[in-house]
């Protein structure tokens, strides 16, 4: 190693550890240090996915409440006593659902909209979702310095979004009625918070994408397909059935 690389390498390690500590006030006036050495392996591009990741979930459990709310006989047919533990239920990290059978991401999120499923399909499309979000994320919550992320995951899960936004919207019961309600069209109390919120998560996936396709230098395999055909985009391991 050179002198230059040397004190190059030291400047990192100082910038690393100043990042790393936080300054605050005590109750009699003193400033008192705080060192989370957890920070030392964190860079600014790791907060930026850290907050990303968090606001995607926090997205989809306000999706979640909504869903339930506008059709409470999915969450009454999972026996619970409330709709907020079955919102709960959902989001639990590590989480298994018996009734989607094994099903997860695209699988779980498709079982949502089969005319003979009698189960929850609120939570079979919020499975799935999540388990497409947790693959992007690599399955994890937390990043640091030598973590990465795949821009294509993170892209085809931005697609995976929308496309259960239409399923939601164009897919009917045998009397002609959405299997799920959402967005409320009736131009005299018109509820678009639903489409609001998704596309929400969609941009920031989008972005996320971008922001990661830029730092390795590398570029995104757009899909063109309509989005009437189209099928869930592989993200991680599809469920097998």
């Amino acid at each position: 190693m050179t002198r230059r690389q040397f004190c190059l390498t030291l400047l990192s390690f100082a910038g690393l550890a100043t990042a790393g500590c936080a300054t605050r006030v005590s109750s009699d006036g003193r400033r008192e240090t705080h060192f989370d050495p957890r920070y030392l392996a964190k860079t600014e591009i790791d907060r930026v996915i850290d907050a990303n990741r968090a606001e995607v979930v926090a997205g989809l459990k306000r999706i979640a409440g909504k869903l339930y709310r506008r059709n409470p006989r999915e969450w009454k047919k999972g026996g619970h006593a409330g709709m907020e533990l079955a919102v709960e239920r959902l989001f639990v990290r590590g989480a298994v659902f018996p009734e989607l059978d094994g099903r997860r991401e695209g699988a779980a999120a498709l079982f949502a909209f089969r005319p003979d499923y009698t189960g929850d399909r609120v939570l079979a499309l919020i499975a799935g979702l999540l388990g497409m979000v947790d693959a992007a994320f690599e399955h994890k919550e937390d990043f640091y310095l030598l973590d990465d992320l795949d821009e294509q995951k993170l892209y085809n899960c931005a697609r995976n979004v929308e496309i259960a936004v239409w399923k939601m919207a164009s897919t009917k019961d045998g009397n002609g009625q959405p299997l799920l309600l959402s967005n409320e069209l009736d131009p005299a109390n018109p509820n678009l918070s639903f489409e609001r919120e998704f596309g929400r998560i969609v941009g920031l996936l989008d972005f996320l994408s971008r922001v990661v396709a830029d730092t390795h230098g590398r570029t995104v395999t757009r899909f063109t397909q309509s989005i009437a055909t189209a099928m869930f985009l592989p993200v991680g391991a599809l469920g097998s059935k």
